[in-house]
C-alpha cells in the first residue's frame, strides 16, 4: 500500500501548490522514486478521464473513507495500469468489488466520445509529445574528473558508448544502455530518454550533474575565462553556478545572488558537493546590489537567468498536461521584473559580456525584455552573433533578433529555453583584447585513450565513486 498512499500524498501536496511532482516524489522518501514518479505523473495524465470514471461510477459516494486522491491513484491501476502490482493493501478488494462498474463506466465513456483505445481519451495536450522524447543530459563536473573517465566507467558497468554524435536523429535513436557524447559541449553525456541516474554513485558523489543541455548553454555562452570575477545574478538552484565554477576552474570570483534562503541552502549543498569553492553565496536581492560597490568593480561577466513563467521546462509539460500560457497579467509581471534586473546589470562599469536566457517559450519575457533592454543601453551593448549553426533563433520582432538563440523539444531536443548573449559596443582600453574576446564555439573532438593521463581524477574506479 505504501505506493500508492505516497503517490496520493504527492498529488496533494502539488495541488496546494506545495511544490512540483519530481521535487515532491524525492521529498517523500520513498524507496523506489522512479517507481513513485512514473505512476504520479500518469494519473495526472489522466486525471479528467479518472474524475468522470470515479464520479459516474459513484465510488466516493459508495465508499466515504476513499480520499479523492488515493481513489483516482487505485482507480488509474485498475484500469489503465498495472493492476494493483504494487500492492493495494486494504483498499484492493474494496476496488474489485467496484471493479466491475468501473470499466463499464469507462467503457461508456469511450462509446461516448467515440474512441477505441484509452490513449484517445485525453485531450490533445495531454497525449505523449515532443517533450517526452527529450533524452537525459548529464555534464561532466571537470572540477572533480573528466569525460574520459567517466565514459570508461560506464563502458564498465555495461553501457555502450556510441562515439561523438554527429545529428539528433542519433540522440532520438538512443535505447537501452547506450549513451553518446553530445556534439557540442564536450563534457555533455547524452542517455536514452527517462534514464535515472538520481541514485548513481557519480551523480551522488558530484561528478555528474543532471542538466539539460540548453541549460548548459548560458555558461558555455559567457565562457568566462579562469581568474574571471563573474556574477550569477539570479543563482539558485545552482546548476548554472557549478558549470561556471567548472569553467573557470575555481580561479576567480563568483558572486551568486538569491531572494529565497531554502534554495540557496539547497544550492549551497550542491556546490559543495560539486566542488566549488570559488563562489560566494548572498541571499540579497540583485536588483539591490550597487554597481559602485568595490567589491564588484572586477565583475566582466555576468549570467542573468531571471524568474520567468518556465512554460519550456520539459518537467513542467510532462508533469502538467496541456497547461497553458501564462495569464497576461502574470507575464506583465514577470517581463517588468526581468527587464529591471537585465537592465540594472547593464549598469556594471566593467561588465563586457552578458547572458541573459530564461527557461520560457514566451516572446514578452524573452526577446521583447532583450529589445528594450537595448533601447536603454543608448547604444553602450549589442547582440552578439553565436553559434551560427545553431537551428532555432530568436524571433524576427526587432533587427538582429536572430542572433539570440531559442531551443525547444521539437527543434532542439531539449527543454524549452532562450538565450542572448549581449557585449559591450567599445571596449575600454583599461582591458586587453585577449581578455574580452568571444570564446571560439566550435565542437570538441570526443576524448581519445592518448589523453588519459591528462585527465584530472586517475583513471581506477574508486576514484570516481563517494569517497568513505
Amino acid at each position: 500500500m505504501a505506493l500508492y498512499a505516497a503517490a496520493a500524498a504527492v498529488m496533494a501536496g502539488v495541488e496546494s501548490r506545495q511544490g512540483s511532482i519530481k521535487g515532491l516524489v524525492y521529498a517523500s522518501r520513498f524507496q523506489n522514486v522512479k517507481q513513485l514518479y512514473a505512476l504520479v505523473c500518469e494519473t495526472q495524465r489522466y486525471s479528467a478521464v479518472l474524475d468522470a470514471v470515479i464520479a459516474s461510477a459513484g465510488l466516493l459516494r459508495a465508499e466515504k473513507k476513499l480520499r479523492p486522491h488515493l481513489a483516482k491513484v487505485l482507480v488509474y491501476e485498475l484500469l489503465l495500469g498495472r493492476g494493483f502490482k504494487g500492492g493495494g493493501g486494504r483498499w484492493k478488494p474494496l476496488l474489485n468489488r467496484h471493479q466491475a462498474r468501473l470499466k463499464a463506466e469507462l467503457a461508456r465513456l469511450k462509446v461516448h466520445r467515440g474512441v477505441s483505445r484509452n490513449e484517445d481519451l485525453l485531450e490533445v495536450g495531454c497525449r505523449p509529445g515532443p517533450a517526452s522524447q527529450v533524452p537525459r543530459f548529464v555534464r561532466v563536473n571537470t572540477l572533480k574528473t573528466c569525460s574520459e573517465n567517466v565514459i570508461d566507467y560506464f563502458k564498465r558497468q555495461g553501457f555502450s558508448y556510441q562515439g561523438r554524435a554527429s545529428s539528433l536523429e542519433d540522440l532520438r535513436a538512443l535505447k537501452g544502455k547506450c549513451f553518446l557524447l553530445d556534439p557540442l559541449l564536450p563534457e555533455l553525456l547524452v542517455f536514452p530518454v527517462q534514464t535515472d541516474l538520481h541514485e548513481h554513485p557519480l551523480y551522488q558523489a558530484g561528478h555528474l550533474i543532471l542538466q539539460d543541455k540548453a541549460s548548459c548553454l548560458p555558461a558555455m555562452l559567457l565562457a568566462p575565462p579562469p581568474g574571471s570575477h563573474v556574477i550569477d545574478a539570479c543563482a539558485a538552484p545552482g546548476n548554472k553556478t557549478s558549470h561556471l565554477a567548472a569553467l573557470l576552474k575555481n580561479q576567480g570570483k563568483i558572486f551568486a545572488f538569491d531572494l529565497d534562503a531554502k534554495r540557496l541552502a539547497s544550492m549551497a549543498t550542491l556546490l559543495a558537493r560539486a566542488g566549488v569553492s570559488c563562489c560566494q553565496l548572498a541571499e540579497e536581492d540583485f536588483l539591490a546590489v550597487s554597481p559602485s560597490d568595490q567589491r564588484y568593480h572586477q565583475v566582466q561577466y555576468i549570467l542573468l537567468d531571471p524568474s520567468c513563467s518556465g512554460s519550456g521546462m520539459v518537467t513542467r509539460q510532462l508533469e502538467e498536461p496541456g497547461a497553458g500560457t501564462p495569464s497576461k497579467e502574470r507575464l506583465h509581471a514577470l517581463a517588468g521584473f526581468q527587464q529591471r534586473a537585465l537592465c540594472h546589470a547593464l549598469t556594471f562599469p566593467s561588465l563586457q559580456r552578458l547572458v541573459y536566457s530564461t527557461c520560457s517559450l514566451c516572446q514578452e519575457e524573452n526577446e521583447d525584455v532583450v529589445r528594450d533592454a537595448l533601447q536603454q543601453s543608448a547604444g553602450t551593448f549589442r547582440l552578439a552573433p553565436v553559434l551560427p549553426s545553431w537551428p532555432h533563433r530568436g524571433l524576427s520582432t526587432f533587427p538582429g533578433a536572430e542572433h539570440c538563440l531559442r531551443a525547444s523539444p521539437e527543434t532542439t531536443l531539449t527543454g524549452g529555453f532562450f538565450i542572448a548573449v549581449l557585449e559591450r559596443v567599445e571596449v575600454p582600453s583599461s582591458f586587453s583584447q585577449a581578455e574580452t574576446s568571444a570564446p571560439e564555439l566550435t565542437p570538441s573532438p570526443a576524448p581519445k585513450r592518448k589523453k588519459r593521463r591528462r585527465c584530472k581524477a586517475a583513471a581506477a574506479p574508486s576514484t570516481l565513486l563517494p569517497r568513505t
